[in-house]
């Protein structure tokens, strides 16, 4: 373990992170760039795990709790970072902890910012950071009244965890109707019942303006700002169709200068933290504020108690070699003795690339090839992959890998992350051509 002295010593070694996604595929590659890291696990990982240096799967599931123990104790393993969402809110760092080892990743109580909108919503109230108003309809009756009293639509979340799709922004009224129908119908169907007295949505004003995601890695007390990244939900050019977990991302967002990000760290990120600690929740990991720059200033749309994911792997390669020393700072409660996080002053560019029919009915087994390695400038990270028993990688989710490319602007970034993609062959690649097209020439 390391060491907890007054002058503690930010070098793991050996690390370990959960997950299988993009997300999990970039903080690997990030981490095992630190001249003091041997090794990363990735716990499972997927097909192109293997194909990072220094960084191999493991096949033990995150549900497998004392699988990962067990295994940390044998390694020596020096930092254990949770990506995915689900894990947490399960209580895995919390398992973790408890056997003795170092973790970047909030506990259950925590993980609640992501995991339940009503909390994150009563949380926000209480610290008094900018959001949307809301409400918690605890019956189908109760929701259908509120929305009769509106002549906009609402915008409507699932309460609980939901792979990033969990949310319906309507045009029209009906169409909100029909998500709230739904979501009490689904309810209805699983339960039995419609007597659960907990809200199963939340129902929001519709804000209006640009989206922009930030990230604070934190020790429960202190907190680094990463620079700030946009995403692009929806499948089809031209911000169409259906929302997804994410087509493409670019950094650093434009739309949030300095000043515009010290902003967001006094009114959002400050505060939440001030109640976390209020609430007796000692928060090590990563705060995602997903936030709406409306005329009235920043507001939060979301929490996230996890990195985004494209805009993982769209930050991760602008990140110096002390990641993981900072990482590990955040997780033993120490951020303010870590090594200042370098952050290189270039343009990233993310696309991901998807299987055919994705997100309704994604195509699974075709095979993947491609010429294309992670490099300094141009980075492959794998997501919804997997190595069949002969070794050859095959789809295996929706979102199957992203290309990710660095430059002195945008225009250079996206048009070598496009050129990456042209090295990535499997049947029915479907991909945005128009990501990034904000702060990009088309």
């Amino acid at each position: 373990m390391t060491s907890q002295a007054s002058s503690p010593s930010f070098a793991p070694s050996r690390l370990l992170v959960i997950g299988s996604g993009g997300r999990e595929n970039a903080l690997a590659w990030a981490l095992r760039r630190a001249p003091a890291v041997e090794r990363v696990w990735v716990a499972p990982g997927n097909g192109g795990t293997a194909s990072q240096p220094g960084c191999e799967p493991l096949a033990i599931a995150s549900s497998d709790q004392a699988g990962l123990i067990r295994f940390c104790h044998e390694q020596a393993v020096d930092l254990v970072v949770v990506g995915p969402e689900g894990p947490l809110a399960d209580g895995l760092a919390d398992r973790l902890r408890e056997a003795g080892l170092a973790v970047f990743g909030p506990g259950a109580d925590g993980a609640r910012l992501e995991a339940s909108k009503q909390w994150a919503k009563a949380l926000m109230q209480e610290a008094g950071v900018p959001t949307a108003a809301h409400w918690a309809p605890a019956s189908l009756e109760e929701a259908l009244a509120i929305l009769a009293g509106r002549s906009e639509p609402l915008v409507v979340k699932l309460d609980g965890l939901a792979a990033g799709k969990g949310v319906t922004v309507a045009d029209t009224v009906e169409a909100c109707r029909s998500a709230i129908e739904a979501i009490f119908a689904d309810r209805c169907s699983s339960q039995g019942n419609d007597n659960d007295a907990s809200a199963p949505l939340v129902l929001e004003e519709r804000l209006s303006g640009p989206e922009v995601s930030v990230f604070a890695l934190t020790d429960g007390a202190t907190m680094v700002l990463l620079p700030p990244a946009q995403d692009h939900k929806r499948i089809g050019e031209g911000d169409t169709g259906p929302n997804t977990g994410g087509m493409g991302a670019y950094a650093p967002a434009p739309l949030l200068d300095a000043a515009g990000l010290e902003q967001v760290r006094q009114l959002v990120l400050e505060p939440t933290l001030r109640t976390l600690q209020k609430r007796g929740i000692n928060y090590r990991g990563v705060i995602y504020a997903g936030l709406m720059l409306t005329a009235d200033g920043p507001k939060v749309i979301e929490f996230n108690c996890r990195f985004g994911d494209p805009e993982c792997q769209t930050l991760m390669p602008l990140l110096g070699e002390e990641l993981a020393a900072v990482l590990l700072a955040c997780a033993t409660g120490q951020l303010h003795q870590a090594p200042a996080l370098s952050v290189a002053a270039r343009c990233s560019a993310c696309v991901v690339a998807a299987a055919a029919g994705y997100p309704e009915q994604p195509r699974l087994g075709d095979r993947i090839e491609t010429e294309l390695s992670s490099e300094a400038d141009r980075q492959l990270f794998h997501a919804g992959s997997r190595l069949d028993s002969s070794g050859v990688c095959r789809t295996a989710g929706g979102r199957v890998l992203a290309v990710v490319a660095q430059a002195e602007d945008f225009n250079a970034a996206f048009a070598a992350a496009y050129a990456g993609l042209e090295l990535v062959h499997f049947e029915g690649i479907n991909f945005r051509r128009d990501i990034g097209h904000q702060v990009r020439s088309l």
